[in-house]
């Protein structure tokens, strides 16, 4: 298997923890729960994307880039790790925002990017995006600079093979600990590096867990015809025959809400109850909603009190400081 021998630009303080929860898991009158802690991470506040960036870094280094080039919504954790990785590499950073409000408040994620010096773009829509990455792109060649462009959350075969290299991480800890875990629950998205990685990576590890991605944007369907040919370009991409068919991928939808963003009653329970029995802050974008999602899943009994599950913490906690209303509204009702 050829990922041993990628390139690595070092950024994640690696193994990341993998935490026994006993007071959530107690609240819950529930099973065994851990917490694989990739939000500490550590670069620019931590989260999973740094993980990915560590291989995709490296692999600009190679090419001669000078400038890095990636997209996301105006609070992407993703956007601003890319800020940061750069910075470490010693390159510039220039970001495609997506955002219905010309001029967003700068707070939260999209503060950090500008306090880490990224050139920041804003477009109306997400499908302006990639067109406009396309055409700064072009303008910085003409300059004389050498850009590289990242998709949306590092999501190719390249960076979901940073998720291949996390399961056999937890995997390894698991073993460690004696930890007989049946499910391991994760964001899932129309992006889907971090999903894609993960499922390809239980499967090469002999699959001695279920994947679980919680949704928190679009359909399972519409998540799934993402995530599959992913896991599986990841895979061609590693040099491995391991393919995966649609029903080795478990999506559960119910828990998107009104839509991508916009925290649910459920989303901002969740992280009131980690935040109160664990000290654990999450987020209410991601991790806030893949929490409720487990939390639901015990509650109405899927989930048995004898197992033992994993919740991967993928970080996002600059984007609680972008929806402090919604959250202290929760708090007082």
């Amino acid at each position: 298997m050829r990922l041993p021998s990628l390139p690595r630009w070092p950024l994640a303080h690696l193994p990341t923890p993998l935490e026994d929860a006993r007071n959530l898991s107690a609240a819950l009158d529930g099973p065994r729960i851990l917490i694989k802690r990739d939000d500490l991470t550590g670069l620019a506040l931590g989260g999973n994307k740094t993980r990915k960036l560590e291989y995709l870094i490296a692999d600009a280094w190679e090419q001669g880039a000078t400038v890095i080039i990636t997209t996301g919504a105006a609070q992407s954790n993703h956007c601003r790790q890319a800020a940061a990785a750069a910075r470490v590499a010693g390159m510039r950073c220039v970001l495609v925002l997506s955002s219905a409000d010309a001029d967003p408040p700068a707070q939260g994620n999209l503060l950090l990017d500008y306090l880490l010096g990224a050139e920041v773009h804003f477009v109306r829509d997400r499908s302006e995006r990639q067109p406009e990455m396309e055409r700064i792109a072009e303008e910085l060649r003409r300059q004389g600079e050498r850009p590289y462009i990242i998709p949306t959350g590092g999501s190719t075969p390249l960076g979901a093979s940073a998720y291949v290299a996390a399961a056999f991480e937890l995997t390894q800890q698991l073993i460690a600990n004696s930890w007989d875990v049946s499910r391991v629950y994760v964001t899932s998205s129309t992006s889907g590096g971090t999903h894609a990685g993960l499922a390809l990576g239980a499967r090469l590890c002999g699959d001695p867990f279920q994947v679980v991605g919680i949704g928190i944007e679009a359909d399972a369907a519409a998540i799934r015809d993402v995530v599959l040919p992913l896991a599986n370009a990841t895979a061609e991409f590693l040099g491995v025959d391991a393919r995966l068919g649609p029903d080795d991928l478990r999506i559960d939808d119910r828990y998107v809400g009104p839509g991508y963003g916009i925290p649910t009653a459920e989303c901002l329970e969740a992280i009131k109850l980690a935040a109160q029995t664990e000290g654990l802050l999450l987020d209410p974008v991601y991790t806030g909603k893949t929490l409720a999602g487990m939390i639901d899943h015990i509650r109405n009994g899927e989930i048995g009190r004898e197992e033992t599950v994993v919740f991967i913490h993928t970080g996002g906690a600059p984007a609680l400081f972008a929806q402090a209303d919604a959250l202290m509204a929760s708090l007082k009702r």
